[in-house]
């Protein structure tokens, strides 16, 4: 009877937590372990929707906590008066500023959880690097005609630098993503140029690169990597007059997010064979319309937002995630908060 007694108690005394993602979205970050692990410690339910529906009304009303996602509603101020009880918001992924209202980092605690994707995120940005010096792009185009006269080109000719091996890489924004393009690039011996009013130039220095003004960052890279954060500051900051700066053949890599970099300027550089581009991101065009010329334009490669899709990339930010919740229940330090302060460099 007492046995009985305390786990009625404990059960009731579990902190709700109401997860918002469609059933397909939530397994691909929490499996069949992680699903446990959540249901040890919490009582949870989902609930699916981008929009504040009676479910989700319902359910915020006795929520503790939430976790969400990138098919979760945007919360204003109001979420406070739905959700009187609530406490604790943790997110699968790493934009939060413009899911939920500033005055919300406030009055809760708010977590992400962004570290797992950079290294993936990194990894592409190389991977498009590489593509970019070693023309396997032109390669694949040149062996697609009828025709064999790139083999003979290349044997009487031999081919041009085709090579990172002391090129001059430029990458603006020097976070996670950055770091990690910069640590990842070491062994091709390339000249790293960064470009982080955030970021002090020891900071940079110890990284192998160089810190320089935003006019020598376009002037002298041959390749620039974006991956930066989407801020007022930063929306639009490759615009036209931007791009024209870079040199005359240099290969533009976005990792990073759409709205840094003017899309209409970029495909008259690309169109006109000055620039070429390398693009996981387009937002706010995404997808890419089917009809968009840059999903067939010589000397553009895009790639659709697959940065970090990796199943487990989302695996590693759902821990984080239950980390963040078990943590919150006993009263510990949430490790991944989101302090206001934090909100001007984020995107």
């Amino acid at each position: 009877m007492a046995v009985a007694a305390r786990a009625r108690r404990a059960q009731v005394t579990r902190p709700r937590v109401i997860v918002l993602a469609g059933e397909t979205l939530f397994r691909s970050f929490f499996d069949a372990p992680r699903q446990r692990r959540l249901g040890r410690g919490f009582d949870w339910t989902r609930v699916a929707g981008k929009s504040l529906t009676p479910a989700l009304r319902a359910g915020l009303r006795e929520a503790d906590a939430l976790v969400t996602t990138w098919d979760s509603p945007v919360f204003g101020e109001e979420l406070l008066a739905l959700a009187p009880r609530l406490r604790l918001v943790a997110h699968c992924g790493g934009e939060v500023k413009r899911r939920f209202a500033r005055p919300l980092f406030e009055r809760l605690v708010i977590a992400n959880a962004p570290g797992p994707m950079a290294h993936l995120v990194a990894e592409l940005a190389v991977t498009f690097l590489l593509m970019a010096a070693r023309r396997v792009d032109d390669y694949r185009g040149a062996l697609r005609r009828h025709s064999n006269r790139i083999y003979t080109k290349l044997h009487l000719e031999g081919a041009g630098p085709d090579t990172l091996q002391g090129a001059t890489v430029g990458i603006l924004g020097f976070g996670r993503i950055g770091r990690e393009t910069a640590r990842l690039l070491q062994p091709f011996a390339a000249t790293l140029l960064v470009h982080d009013p955030f970021v002090s130039a020891s900071v940079v220095r110890r990284a192998g690169a160089l810190r320089v003004p935003l006019s020598v960052l376009l002037r002298r890279s041959q390749y620039l990597v974006v991956a930066a954060g989407l801020t007022e500051a930063t929306n639009g900051l490759l615009d036209a007059a931007a791009l024209h700066r870079l040199p005359d053949g240099a290969t533009l890599v976005n990792v990073a997010r759409g709205g840094l970099v003017d899309l209409h300027a970029l495909v008259a550089e690309v169109r006109s064979g000055r620039l070429r581009c390398a693009l996981d991101v387009t937002d706010p065009l995404e997808p890419l319309p089917t009809n968009h010329p840059l999903r067939r334009l010589r000397g553009a490669v895009v790639t659709p937002h697959v940065g970090a899709a990796s199943v487990s990339v989302r695996h590693a930010m759902a821990d984080l995630v239950l980390d963040a919740l078990e943590r919150f229940a006993r009263g510990a330090r949430v490790r991944t908060r989101v302090r206001p302060a934090m909100l001007e460099r984020m995107t």
